[in-house]
Formats: structure tokens, C-alpha cells, sequence
């Protein structure tokens, strides 16, 4: 593939000069930083005004599972933009009601009703909500090395440095350790002991705050942006029992893992676990137009069948969004997406990375399964010693810029967390691109392993 546009500096120096002027970015100190003015995208790929073109194995933040421009998906905002663009969400609306029922087709167990929000972040806030009303509770429990979103309770839930600075410790959460063998806080050994103990540990927290105050726990089915952690088997089945014995309501965000991601419609199909509420957004349609929700089970919908459910927003459902979301499940379905992660992991990503590791002396550990994958970069292996300080900056985290602009400069744009890197490329990426990554990896690390000791 080549830009889909010729070379044009001069366009590309106007929109950064807007951008510069006018755009406040996310987390980000502005007078810093220098964003890439993008001219194109199109499946794996965006090109800049300059012609540069890169392999995106970001998938945007982790959401264009189908890829960039998806003809069909484009085609069906494009149809409904002319049929009805807008509509309150009070009303029953043709395209609405088909994204709910296509959705809850996927969804595990009992989770057939669906509330529909803009984003990830609003998802857990409802959720949240909901477990609160549906159990007369406040408190809330999550995990340390999480990522739940931005808003005033999902960042409070986050168990990473983007909490700090909002972290006014009265939102009613208490996170607690989930497990992590390769740097375990259990002094695990296998994978059974980390399980075990970390289960011990979350029971012990519930008992000193006090079970009969926790309205629910809240998990990333597989941490994301905190390092792809697959949970050891019996875990996620431990914190289902766990929340049963004490009337807590499990909630598992598959904000990030689902739709496709791990090889399965949704994470928790790997460990076979219903949670009571899940919550999505995302990869739902790609992120072609925001969308987001909440997917309950029968017994909490009940609680709001009499006493209405005081939440809402403006735009929940929004008809753009979910005719994107219905193209979407459709194409992933026709064109078998799901499955082609789960190949794509199972026999290039996975063999090709733990091969990286064999010979980079900075690759720790190789995690994850589908296209859903992590490496953790270290200083020496035998230590586990990152690669950079957690949550490192400046001159600390020089290691990991030069990887980065490394991987770059060979045509890959990196997904990058402190002493990470994540290889999430889009679900339906082609073997040869998943290559063309680990090749563009494979000469990024060795900048990687000039930092080892």
C-alpha cells in the first residue's frame, strides 16, 4: 500500500500549526509535545503530508479491531447519516434496537440487556452506578495495575499514575493486587500459587473493609494499557465465587479485550466466567463513531423494571454509532475476524515475538494471545529490572524513546507504556503485515538491548 494522497508539507505544516494553537491534548503537558499531523489511513496503515507511511500497531488506542476506512463500515454511517442522523435515546429506533440485539447475541450468559453510552469511561461510571442502586452499597473494589477510563469514579477505579493527580481518595475505592506471576507481589512461583494467593488476598481485603459495604469489584477481564496480564487459570473463577459468597457485583471491563481482540468475541470466553455486568466500547465498531455500554444480567436489570434508573445521556445510542456498530459485527462475522485474531496470534504473533525474545537481550517476557500482545522490556533478564523506572520521564526514560523513534524510523508506530510495548495490531491484520511488524520490532529492539547491563 502507498499514501493515498501525494506528498504535501505544506498542508501538513497548516494543520499543525492549527492544531498547536487550538487543541487541547489529552494527557499531555502542551507546550511538549509534538503531534504527527496524519493525512490518511487505510486498514493497517496511515501515511503523514510528508509520505511517510507507518504499520499501526496502536490500532488507535488499542479500537480499530476491523482496521482504517472499512468500506462497509464507512458505507452504513454514510446510509444512515441520509436515512436519520440523530435521534433521542427515549425512543425505539430500527438501527438502535438491531446493535443491542446483535451485541447481546455475543455476550456471555445472561447479559441480554444493553445500555448504551459514548465511551469506556461511561460505561464504568454506569456500571458502577447500577451496582451501587442494585445493592444498597457504596464501596468498590479494583485492582492496582488497571485502567478504567477518565471520568470522576473510572479514574478514581484506575490503578495507574494517571490517578494521581485526580485521586481525591473519596470516591469509595480500595484496589487491591490482582495477579501478575512475572512480577508477582505474592512471591508466587507457578501460576497455581499466584492464583491462590491472590484470591487469599482479595478475600482478606473484603473481610477488613467489610463485605456487607462493597457494592462490586471491578476487573479488566485482561489488563490492557497496564501490560496485557493474562489472569492464571482458576482466578477470574475465584473472584466469581468470591463476589457470590458476599452479594458483591462482579464487573468485568472489556473495554479494551473485547470484540475480537483476544481471539474470542469477548476475554472472559477464554476462562469461561459471566460476570454481572461487563462493560464495552471500543472495538464494538472499530471507533469509527464513539460508542459504549454497559451489558447487564437479568437480576440487575430487574432492580430498574419498577424504580426507573436515574442515568442517562444525551446521545446514548446514537444512530451513527450504532450503524457502525452494526456493519461492524457484521464484517467481523462475515469475514471471520474473530478467528483470524486468534490464527494470527497463535501461529505469527506469538511464535514471532517469544522468537524476538530468544535473542534480544531486553525482552523480559513475551504476554498475551490474539492480537492482544506484550513485551516487557527489562535491563537484565535475570533480574526482571525494567527496561525504564515505573512511570518514568525525561532523561529516565530515554531507553524507551529511542525504541520508540527506533520503530519508527523503520515504519512502525509503537504502542508504548513505561517499560512496555504492546504489538495490537487490528484484528484482520494480514500475516504479512503482522511480519512487516516484527521485522520493524526486531531492529527496534536491538536499540532496546544497547540499554541492557
Amino acid at each position: 500500500m502507498t499514501p493515498h494522497v501525494e506528498p504535501d508539507p505544506q498542508a501538513g505544516a497548516a494543520v499543525k500549526a492549527a492544531d498547536r494553537a487550538h487543541v487541547f491534548h489529552s494527557w499531555s503537558a502542551q507546550g511538549l509535545i509534538d503531534p504527527l499531523a496524519v493525512a490518511g489511513a487505510e486498514g493497517s496503515y496511515f501515511w503523514d503530508y510528508d509520505g511517510n507511511r507507518y504499520l499501526d500497531f496502536t490500532s488507535g488506542l488499542v479500537y480499530t479491531n476491523i482496521g482504517y476506512q472499512h468500506p462497509k463500515v464507512v458505507a452504513a454511517i454514510q446510509e444512515q447519516a441520509g436515512k436519520l442522523a440523530t435521534f433521542a435515546p427515549a425512543f425505539a429506533v430500527d438501527v438502535r434496537s438491531e446493535a443491542a440485539r446483535l451485541i447481546a447475541e455475543r455476550t456471555p450468559g445472561d447479559l441480554d440487556k444493553i445500555f448504551f453510552t459514548n465511551g469506556g469511561a461511561e460505561a464504568v461510571e454506569n456500571a458502577v452506578r447500577m451496582a451501587r442502586l442494585h445493592t444498597g452499597r457504596t464501596k468498590l473494589l479494583s485492582a492496582y495495575r488497571s485502567y478504567h477510563g477518565a471520568t470522576s469514579t473510572a479514574i478514581n477505579l484506575t490503578g495507574d499514575p494517571r490517578r494521581w493527580a485526580s485521586d481525591t481518595a473519596s470516591a469509595g475505592v480500595v484496589h487491591f493486587w490482582a495477579p501478575f506471576l512475572y512480577r508477582s507481589p505474592f512471591y508466587a512461583t507457578t501460576e497455581a500459587e499466584e492464583s491462590a494467593r491472590a484470591l487469599q488476598h482479595l478475600e482478606d481485603t473484603i473481610a477488613f473493609e467489610g463485605p456487607a459495604t462493597i457494592a462490586a469489584i471491578i476487573l479488566e477481564t485482561v489488563p490492557g494499557t497496564a501490560g496485557i496480564m493474562t489472569p492464571p487459570p482458576g482466578y477470574l473463577a475465584g473472584v466469581r465465587e468470591i463476589c457470590d459468597k458476599y452479594g458483591i457485583v462482579f464487573i468485568l471491563d472489556e473495554v479494551m479485550a473485547g470484540f475480537g481482540r483476544t481471539g474470542k468475541w469477548f476475554a472472559s470466553e477464554h476462562f469461561d466466567v459471566v460476570p454481572d455486568l461487563m462493560t464495552f466500547a471500543k472495538g464494538v465498531n472499530s471507533g469509527y463513531v464513539p460508542l459504549g455500554g454497559v451489558a447487564i444480567n437479568a437480576e440487575i436489570a430487574a432492580t430498574f423494571d419498577k424504580r426507573p434508573y436515574p442515568g442517562g445521556l444525551t446521545y446514548s445510542g446514537h444512530p451513527l454509532a450504532c450503524a457502525a456498530a452494526v456493519a461492524t459485527l457484521r464484517v467481523m462475522e462475515d469475514e471471520k475476524v474473530v478467528e483470524h485474531a486468534a490464527h494470527i496470534g497463535e501461529n505469527v504473533l506469538g511464535p514471532g515475538l517469544r522468537e524476538l525474545a530468544e535473542r534480544h537481550p531486553s525482552v523480559g517476557e513475551v504476554r498475551g494471545t490474539g492480537v492482544f500482545w506484550a513485551l516487557d522490556l527489562v535491563k537484565n533478564k535475570e533480574t526482571r529490572e525494567p527496561l525504564v523506572p515505573y512511570n518514568a520521564a525525561g532523561e529516565a526514560n530515554a531507553p524507551m524513546a529511542a525504541f520508540g523513534a527506533a520503530a519508527k524510523k523503520n515504519g512502525l508506530w509503537p504502542f508504548i507504556n513505561m517499560n512496555r510495548t504492546h504489538a495490537v495490531p487490528a484484528c484482520n491484520v494480514s500475516e504479512a503485515e503482522a511480519k512487516e511488524g516484527l521485522a520493524a520490532l526486531d531492529a527496534a529492539l536491538a536499540v532496546a538491548d544497547e540499554h541492557t547491563a
